[in-house]
């Protein structure tokens, strides 16, 4: 009877020991998948505009020296980079541009913007709630001073406008070319398949890119298009100016900048994901 019971209590202690580790087991998975449910969203995502000031931006307008922000054009308000024109009597073709300082070649570039106000006096009528993001830029540095634009790729910004089709999210391709589906394309501005936004409303544009092969653009979280290879155009003004020593007209990294091209524009959040050995402040 004494040995049962001890052989018993035996095994009644090994259950209970099996019945802890159990536990124990089960409790270390849950705080597992907690944590890794609770990994942010945006990790590693770095705020390019810090909401506060133009730490780590270069502006260039055309006719003025580099970073001279001529009439208080590019500008942080109420946590928001602001391009105005309060100041201005006319636009008089000032084009502006505000670098970041780095150069970039894979990443995903993640911008939240929005139209406001009326369009200054002198813009051109497609300049209109117009905008846009530069990326595989050349350096503000480089510009001349009479420059419109950096040789750069184009993600084109465009408000609605009531009754009209106005897609977001377009390219345009100062001083550059690239493909699409293996065939060249030598038009200046290709429109997205995006939505048309009306109004004052909030926009997401989120960029992919791939270095020198795929660059895709999505629109509040859709792909609205993609294209290849983008290159320096040999009719371009600038082009013998930028070709690299080894000849190679594809584009493989370059500045990003937001443009000021006549109509007030808020942007709200500019990060970036950065997917290579990209350089940045």
């Amino acid at each position: 009877m004494g040995r049962k019971l001890r052989q018993l209590n035996i095994l009644n202690y090994m259950e209970l020991i099996f019945r802890f580790f159990h536990i124990l087991f089960l409790s270390v998975t849950v705080i597992i998948s907690s944590f890794a449910q609770k990994k942010p969203d945006n990790e590693g995502w770095i705020q390019l505009f810090n909401g506060k000031d133009l730490k780590g931006w270069d502006i260039k307008i055309k006719g003025c020296a580099l970073n001279d922000n001529y009439k208080n054009t590019f500008r942080v308000e109420d946590g928001l980079l602001k391009v105005r024109y309060d100041e201005y009597e006319d636009f008089d073709n000032r084009f502006g541009h505000i670098f970041y300082r780095g150069i970039f070649s894979h990443y995903k570039l993640r911008v939240e913007y929005r139209f406001v106000g009326e369009q200054v006096a002198g813009g051109a009528g497609w300049a209109f709630r117009n905008n846009g993001v530069m990326i595989h830029g050349q350096t503000a540095e480089s510009m001349e001073l009479g420059q419109d634009f950096p040789v750069s790729i184009e993600v084109q910004l465009l408000g609605g406008i009531e009754g009209e089709k106005r897609s977001t999210g377009n390219l345009c391709t100062p001083g550059t070319n690239v493909e699409m589906n293996g065939r060249l394309i030598e038009e200046h501005c290709i429109n997205s398949n995006s939505k048309t936004f009306v109004g004052d409303q909030w926009v997401t544009l989120e960029v992919e890119v791939e270095g020198g092969e795929v660059i895709r653009h999505f629109i509040n979280g859709e792909e609205v298009m993609h294209y290849e290879k983008p290159q320096l155009d040999p009719r371009g003004k600038f082009y013998n100016k930028l070709l690299p020593a080894d000849g190679n007209k594809i584009i493989t990294k370059g500045t990003i900048s937001l443009q000021a091209e006549s109509h007030p524009t808020d942007f709200r959040k500019v990060e970036l994901l950065n997917m290579g050995d990209d350089c940045y402040e």
